[in-house]
């Protein structure tokens, strides 16, 4: 054993001793061996452009983000039955050839716009709005779950509807509730989105939500607030204004051009009907107009059952009287004043809410909403 133990102890010693011999620049060839290593593990960059125009089967032209196009090589490696115009193609960082394509070439902002879970709200959740849920069911819903009715009824079926009226009045619900009840593909998009900084990134993106739509149809389009791009058009020498006017001349486009959608239906929603360019809401492009108007005294009390239907009332409550009142509630004011009540029982440590929260949270929405509004019009 102790035989053993020496020449253990003469190993030790001698790998000590090597280690010691090594030169300084052992250490530094050791950290460039490492660094590339972790450079090969990270990888290079590789840029991201459009294909434009295929020359031949080694060269090509292509368009990057930055603006001008170049004629580059084509990698041997790279699969040619992918490339085709308008794809979107991975470039080497240092000479900009095509080494590779992106096989879900979809715009990032388009995909975030794609809804991957459906909303919770159904036709349930919705007080009154029976005969807007009623021509929204045949519009939009019927045609995607049943579109043989409407072959042996020999018409076709709605290309698209805009939903109007005051704010608040349940539009962006109803749209939420179709969604949830229909298992098509929904792409939510807020109008002031399609307004992009540089000049045709905004009709870029109409076309590419649309084309996303037709990829994954049967879908819907919700473009929420539509009077952000198509107001009236008129001349204007903004820079600004004419490419909104150009973003709507595509949405124009995509809603009524030469290529048929197939089951891509297109729901819009605005406050002010009024300003919308005539061309946009003509039918054919949209063949109904849903109008929401504020709640008559039935709704409003469904409306009210809806928002108090999980709260502690006090036995002082009676709902008839703030339903019978002559205020102009929308639809979200009654759902502030049942929250604001529950807020007001809260801060002074109650679990029921009485009579007199209700009247003050009334008083308190209603002074918001005609705070800043003139009481009259002299003349």
């Amino acid at each position: 054993m102790e035989r053993i133990k020496d020449y253990l102890l003469m190993e030790e010693e001698f790998i000590q001793n090597q280690e010691a011999a090594r030169p300084e620049t052992t250490r530094e060839e050791k950290n460039e061996e490492d660094t590339t290593k972790v450079d090969d593990l990270r990888g290079s960059p590789m840029a991201v452009g459009t294909l434009e125009e295929i020359i031949d089967d080694d060269h090509a032209i292509i368009s990057t983000a930055s603006g001008p196009e170049f004629y580059v090589s084509i990698m041997s490696f790279v699969d040619k039955d992918l490339l085709e115009p308008g794809c979107q193609v991975l470039l080497h960082h240092k000479n900009q050839a095509i080494i590779g394509v992106l096989q879900d070439d979809a715009d990032p902002m388009v995909s975030v716009m794609k809804l991957d879970k459906a909303p919770t709200e159904s036709y349930a959740d919705i007080g009154g709005l029976e005969q807007q849920i009623q021509e929204i069911k045949e519009s939009v819903e019927l045609p995607l779950t049943h579109p043989e009715l409407y072959e042996e009824m020999g018409i076709k079926p709605p290309k698209g509807v805009i939903l109007y009226g005051v704010p608040g009045t349940g539009k962006t619900l109803l749209a939420k509730a179709v969604a949830n009840q229909t298992s098509a593909t929904f792409l939510r998009v807020v109008g002031s989105e399609l307004i992009q900084k540089y000049l045709g990134d905004g009709p870029k993106l109409v076309r590419e939500l649309f084309r996303v739509a037709e990829e994954h149809a049967p879908s819907i389009v919700f473009i929420d607030e539509i009077d952000a791009i198509g107001t009236k058009r008129y001349e204007s020498t903004s820079g600004g204004e004419r490419e909104i006017q150009r973003t709507m001349l595509e949405l124009l486009n995509q809603l009524d051009g030469f290529d048929t959608r197939g089951d891509v239906k297109v729901i819009m929603a605005t406050n002010k009907i009024e300003t919308l360019d005539p061309a946009l809401i003509r039918p054919g492009r949209i063949d109904r107009k849903i109008e929401f108007p504020l709640p008559d005294i039935k709704t409003k009390r469904h409306i009210f059952k809806l928002h108090t239907s999980r709260m502690s009332l006090s036995e002082d409550v009676d709902l008839e009287e703030f339903v019978s009142t002559k205020d102009d509630l929308s639809g979200a004011d009654i759902k502030a004043v049942c929250t604001e009540a529950g807020l007001l029982a809260l801060r002074e440590r109650r679990m029921r809410v009485t009579k007199a929260d209700f009247t003050a949270a009334r008083e308190k929405v209603l002074y918001r909403k005609n705070e800043g509004t003139p009481e009259g019009l002299y003349l």
